[in-house]
C-alpha cells in the first residue's frame, strides 16, 4: 500500500490494531479505501444449484490502477463451508487466459469459522504481470470433494447463485503482498499463513490430450473414424493362422458404472477358419507423455469350454518395416488368463521392445511379469518420459524400463484380443471371450500420476465431456 493514500495523522499501527480488534469481536475485515493498485475482482459461476458435483468460481481480476501488478504477489480467496469437518477437497483449473500452468490452488481453514465459512480456496499465480488498466480474462476454476459426492454450496459465504455473468463481487477477497486490497472477508478469514499451493496443469496436458469415453452406437458409427480410431477388419497376425477380424466383434455396451465401454470379442471353435479376433486402434501420433485406460480383463470365457491361450491387451506400437527395424517400438500390457508362451496359469506381462526378427525368431525386448489373476477392472497407466518407460497397475508401479527400449518414433494406441497360435484347447465346442475398456486418456509430453489421471477423467465425465482430441496429427 502507498503511504500517500493515508490521511494525515493516521498510522499504520493504528490500522493494524483496528483489524485485530475487528477479528477479535467477530467483525469481518474489509479492504481499506484507496488501496494502491486498485485491484478489483469480478466473479461468476457456471454451477448455480444449491448442490453441485463441483463448485465453479470463475474470476476476472481487473487492475484499475496506474501501474503494473506482478501476479506472483496476488492471492484470491473464495470462502465456503465444508460439508464435514474431515472432508477433503481438490482444486482444478479448467481454463485460464493467463494459462492454467501459472495458476495455483490450495485450501485453508478458518477457525473457529462461521455458519457460512470455515474453509477457503486460495488462488495464486506463479508468474505474469497484470498491466495498468488490464484484466486477466477468464479464470475458469473448480473444486470438488475428494470422494466425488455432491457439494452443498447454498450455505457458502462466497457463493452467488444469481451471478451468471461477470460483475464485481466483494464476497471474494484479493490480497496483494499479504495486504487485503479488495472485498470483505468473513470473521477469521483474513491474512494467515498461506497454505502450500499446488500448480494445476492444464486438463489437456502440456501439449494436448486425447480422451475418449467410448460413447459410440456401434462399430459403424462415423464418429469412430472422425475421432481417428479404426476397427480392424484385415487378415493377418497376431494369433491363429486363418483367423478373421470381423468389425462386429467390436461393440459399445453399457457397463455397471453406468457408462458405455468399448468391448472386444474373440471366439473360436478350435479351427483357424472358425476363429475370430478383435482390434481397435488409434492413428500414429503418440510418443512421449502419459497413456492410460481402464480395462476389464476376464479369466474365463463368456460361454463354452475354458483353457484357450488368449491374450488381452493395451499397447502402443510403431510398425516393423523390416527385420530388426531400429525404428520399431512397442510397449505392452498383456494379460494371459490361461497362460501361454510356456506359462500354465494367470500371468500379466509388461514388455518394452526395441525390435525383433520373425525368421529365425529374435526378440530384442525387456519384460516384467506377475503370476496372478487380474480378472476384473484395472487402471493401467504408461508413462514415457525422460528416457524411462513406467508401467502402473491400479496406482502401483509394476515395471520401469529404459535404455535401448525407449521409443524414438510416433506410435499408435491399440487394444486387441487374440488367441495364441497352437494354444487352443482340443474342443470343437464354440466359445467366446470379451475384454472391455471404460475409457482412454493420453496427455502429450506430460507425466501424470495415476491418481491424477483418474481425477481428470472424472472431471471430464462430470462435465459430460465424452471426447477430446487436441494432440496434433503428424
Amino acid at each position: 500500500m502507498s503511504v500517500t493514500s493515508r490521511p494525515p495523522g493516521k498510522s499504520l499501527l493504528g490500522g493494524l490494531v483496528s483489524a485485530v480488534l475487528a477479528a477479535a469481536i467477530g467483525v469481518s475485515a474489509a479492504a481499506p479505501a484507496g488501496a494502491a493498485q486498485s485491484l478489483r475482482l469480478q466473479y461468476k459461476t457456471s454451477a448455480t444449484g444449491a448442490t453441485a458435483d463441483q463448485v465453479e468460481p470463475w474470476f476476472d481480476l481487473v487492475n484499475d490502477g496506474s501501474s503494473a501488478v506482478p501476479l506472483s504477489g496476488v492471492k484470491i480467496r473464495y470462502y465456503f463451508r465444508a460439508d464435514s469437518a474431515s472432508q477433503q477437497y481438490r482444486f482444478a483449473c479448467s481454463w485460464a487466459t493467463v494459462s492454467c500452468s501459472t495458476v495455483t490452488g490450495a485450501f485453508g481453514a478458518i477457525s473457529p469459522g462461521t455458519a457460512t465459512a470455515d474453509r477457503y480456496l486460495e488462488v495464486g499465480f506463479t508468474s505474469g504481470t497484470l498491466a495498468a488498466g488490464a484484466h486477466t480474462g477468464d479464470l475458469q476454476l473448480r473444486f470438488y470433494r475428494s470422494d466425488w459426492q455432491r457439494i452443498t454450496q447454498s450455505d457458502d459465504y462466497s457463493f452467488g447463485p444469481a451471478r451468471t455473468s461477470y460483475g464485481d463481487w466483494t464476497k471474494v477477497t484479493v490480497y496483494q503482498n499479504g495486504a487485503l486490497v479488495w472485498g470483505t472477508a468473513p470473521a477469521g478469514g483474513g491474512p494467515s499463513p498461506t497454505p502450500t499451493p499446488t500448480v494445476t496443469p492444464p486438463p489437456g496436458g502440456n501439449a494436448g490430450v486425447v480422451f475418449d469415453d467410448f460413447t459410440y452406437t456401434n462399430a459403424d458409427d462415423p464418429a469412430i473414424t472422425a475421432h481417428h480410431w479404426t476397427v480392424r477388419t484385415n487378415s493377418g497376425g497376431p494369433g491363429v493362422p486363418g483367423a478373421s477380424w470381423p468389425k462386429s466383434n467390436v461393440s459399445f455396451p453399457s457397463v455397471a458404472t453406468g457408462n458405455q465401454a468399448m468391448q472386444l470379442r474373440a471366439a473360436t471353435d478350435g479351427t483357424g477358419a472358425g476363429t475370430q479376433q478383435a482390434e481397435f486402434l488409434h492413428q500414429r501420433k503418440f510418443l512421449e507423455g502419459t497413456y492410460a485406460a481402464r480395462v476389464k480383463f476376464s479369466d474365463a470365457p463368456v460361454s463354452g469350454p475354458d483353457g484357450d491361450n488368449i491374450v488381452e491387451t493395451f499397447f502402443t506400437i510403431t510398425p516393423l518395416a523390416a527385420d530388426l527395424d531400429p525404428d520399431y517400438s512397442e510397449q505392452d500390457f498383456e494379460y494371459l488368463p490361461n497362460g501361454g508362451w510356456g506359462e500354465s496359469g494367470n500371468i500379466m506381462y509388461t514388455t518394452s521392445w526395441e525390435t525383433y526378427r520373425n525368421e529365425p525368431w529374435l526378440a530384442v525386448n525387456v519384460h516384467n511379469e506377475v503370476r496372478a489373476s487380474y480378472d476384473g477392472w484395472h487402471n493401467l497407466v504408461l508413462q514415457v518420459s525422460g528416457g524411462k518407460i513406467r508401467y502402473y497397475i491400479d496406482g502401483a508401479l509394476f515395471a520401469e524400463h529404459g535404455d535401448i527400449y525407449y521409443p524414438e518414433t510416433v506410435q499408435s494406441v491399440n487394444f486387441n484380443l487374440w488367441f495364441i497360435s497352437g494354444g487352443l484347447v482340443g474342443s470343437s465346442t464354440p466359445r467366446s471371450y470379451v475384454q472391455q475398456v471404460d475409457w482412454f486418456y493420453h496427455a502429450k509430453n506430460e507425466v501424470v500420476a495415476p491418481d491424477e489421471v483418474v481425477n481428470r477423467v472424472n472431471g471430464y465425465r462430470s462435465a459430460s465431456t465424452r471426447w477430446v482430441d487436441t494432440v496434433p496429427s503428424p
